[in-house]
């Protein structure tokens, strides 16, 4: 009888380490995602010149139709870098598409900017004048679109999709209307970085209380 009870009793306190053990190692694991959890790099248009586009240049000078810019891309992470695939980038108007662009794959290191400048011919010369409006400036959409891998300690996370545009207006001069930088917003098709892990930890947790 003894022996059942120590039997029973050895089995519990077994039982109760175990639990004890998932319990602390699931919320070390969500204290680790706090304070480790990347944030997606920070894009934006910080140069965009259209020379054809440019009044005070003469005409034979305006036939040159090629599309001019600088992306900025930024890590706001401190302690993570960022692996980016290709970077590919899409010039459009209202009307259709007018060029494509690819920036090479690379590294950026924790709280690092990379300046991309990059020079394109349009896909047909007309829809860089299409893009005109009737007040004389004109409006370009911009998106760019890759896919990425964060650098936590000694590990690589699995790859997240970037897709982020905005609407560039350029003045008579050819150059892009707002002198700031432009801020690239994410579209509904960008991959979301933080919803599964926690999720996961805490059903887990929730698992331990209703077995307790």
């Amino acid at each position: 009888m003894d022996l059942d009870q120590d039997t029973d009793n050895g089995g519990r306190s077994c039982c109760s380490c175990c639990l004890s053990f998932i319990f602390t190692a699931g919320l070390t694991s969500l204290f680790l995602w706090l304070s480790l959890r990347p944030d997606k790099p920070k894009c934006s248009i910080e140069y965009f010149y259209v020379p054809a586009l440019n009044k005070s240049l003469d005409a034979h000078s305006r036939l040159n139709t090629t599309l001019n810019f600088m992306v900025r891309l930024a890590n706001p992470n401190r302690d993570q870098g960022i692996y980016y695939d290709d970077v590919h980038l899409s010039f459009s108007n209202t009307n259709s598409s007018v060029a494509n662009y690819t920036v090479p794959r690379f590294y950026q290191g924790h709280k690092k900017k990379a300046k991309k400048w990059g020079q394109t011919l349009p896909v047909n010369n007309q829809t860089v004048s299409r893009a005109v409006l009737t007040n004389g400036s004109a409006v370009f959409r911009m998106d760019l679109k890759t896919r990425v891998r964060f650098k936590i300690l000694f590990w690589k996370t699995k790859r997240y999709g970037i897709e982020v545009g905005a609407d560039v207006e350029v003045n008579g001069d050819g150059v892009k209307a707002h002198k700031k930088g432009l801020k690239m917003k994410k579209s509904d098709s960008s991959t979301r970085l933080r919803s599964y892990f926690p999720i996961c930890v805490l059903m887990n947790l929730l698992v331990l209380f209703v077995i307790r």
